[in-house]
């Protein structure tokens, strides 16, 4: 990222909002999901809002959905939204492209992630200001990690996989949203994504990935235990309980 000397640092936010929602069982998509009452996505705009640093804000929402786009319009902050597409890096694309194109650096924030403190948005902003291309939040995993393979299932069973390994839990992180980036860097990323196949496309989980494959090196900021990714129903009970006792503005 590389301001003008005369003027801060404009930074755009995409908002990506367009998951099923499938393991919360509740038949409609992830970010219209009640969380105390609200939509996720509401209280994901509240923490970008909170954390006062968006020039613009670009949310992908799934095609048609007019709840979704309603929120955006009705939020006190210039929200612009955009239809999603079939893929992730496709979401984040159509949102890109609704952003100004003088932006320094872009965040790409999970809508499901909508309890992440301002504090975290203000160290991924700090790395790249400090000269970073592209900077992810995480944490460490507390979870003993196993690689596995599959193999011939014993007796009845239906299916089996053996340990091939153990890797070393001190180097492995658990990586979380926003993730930030120059904004040239991101776009020449995604245009990269466009030659992909429909498989090596869908496997794309984060835009670090895309980074990365443009051999760009990705920095690591501190995470938040509050940032967890609300995707089954125990994720939602646990957001429930965080807000429940004012605990969301308080970084874990």
């Amino acid at each position: 990222m590389s301001p003008s000397p005369s003027r801060p640092p404009r930074i755009g936010v995409v908002i990506v909002a367009g998951g099923s929602g499938q393991r919360l069982g509740y038949g409609m998509p992830k970010a219209q999901v009640p969380l105390a009452g609200e939509p996720m996505l509401v209280h994901a705009l509240r923490s970008v809002q909170a954390a006062e640093i968006a020039a613009a804000i670009a949310v992908a929402v799934p095609a048609g959905d007019t709840l979704m786009r309603g929120i955006c319009a009705e939020f006190p902050a210039a929200v612009q939204a955009v239809d999603g597409g079939a893929t992730r890096p496709d979401s984040v694309r159509a949102a890109l492209s609704a952003l100004p194109a003088d932006l320094d650096a872009v965040l790409v924030h999970d809508a499901a992630r909508a309890l992440t403190p301002p504090e975290v948005f203000h160290r991924v902003a700090a790395a790249l200001a400090a000269g970073a291309s592209a900077v992810i939040p995480a944490v460490p995993v507390v979870d003993t990690v196993k690689d596995t393979a599959p193999v011939p299932a014993p007796g009845d069973a239906v299916a089996a996989r053996v340990v091939t390994g153990t890797p070393d839990r001190s180097r492995l992180r658990a990586v979380q949203t926003p993730q930030g980036f120059d904004a040239g860097l991101l776009r020449r990323a995604h245009e990269a994504a466009l030659s992909f196949d429909a498989d090596t496309a869908a496997a794309v989980t984060d835009d670090a990935m895309l980074v990365e494959s443009l051999g760009t090196e990705v920095y690591v900021v501190e995470g938040s235990q509050l940032s967890l990714k609300i995707t089954t129903p125990l994720d939602l009970l646990l957001a429930e309980a965080i807000l429940s006792g004012g605990h969301h503005r308080q970084e874990k």
